[in-house]
């Protein structure tokens, strides 16, 4: 298994995990994620941000995740300093034919390992509330549960959130 960035030459096969993912999400009640997003622009984006990550396991891309700084305007609702950087996981997903190997803890530790190349202290993510399976995730990975908010731009879902200090004397 190789983690490293991603690039445009992945993208069709990150569109390929979506595709098999979305259908399973929102069987099991998460509409986080739909036919429209995210889409291959989102992750063009990313990766022109240096902002995207990929597992790769005997050639072929089974896993992604962009590792941003991006933090959602409603972090606030939880009582947290959105203008404190932070890392944040956005995008997670790993192929069905690949999942239960590690491959989501292993790019959530990525993120603990991209935090300290740039020195930052704290890491943040969200995941709909109907996301079970990294709702059991986060806090084996060292995440604190933070509460529960809404997206404006995913009106009807709600989102569980979670941090993590590097350095809990801070």
């Amino acid at each position: 298994m190789i983690i490293r960035e991603a690039n445009l030459a992945d993208v069709s096969a990150i569109m390929q995990i979506v595709k098999d993912v979305v259908p399973l999400m929102q069987a099991a009640g998460n509409f986080q994620w739909s036919d429209d997003y995210p889409n291959p622009d989102v992750f063009e984006s990313d990766i022109a941000l240096n902002q995207l990550w990929v597992v790769e396991d005997d050639g072929n891309v089974v896993g992604v995740a962009a590792i941003t700084t991006e933090q959602y305007a409603e972090y606030a609702q939880l009582g947290w300093d959105i203008n404190e950087i932070a890392i944040v996981v956005h995008r997670l997903a790993v192929s069905p034919h690949f999942q239960g190997r590690g491959i989501a803890a292993a790019l959530v530790a990525e993120a603990d390992r991209e935090a300290a190349r740039r020195g930052i202290k704290l890491l943040r993510v969200d995941t709909n509330s109907q996301n079970k399976a990294i709702q059991k995730l986060f806090p084996k990975m060292g995440y604190d549960f933070g509460g529960e908010i809404t997206l404006e731009f995913r009106p009807g879902l709600s989102f569980y959130c979670y941090q993590k200090r590097l350095d809990p004397s801070v």
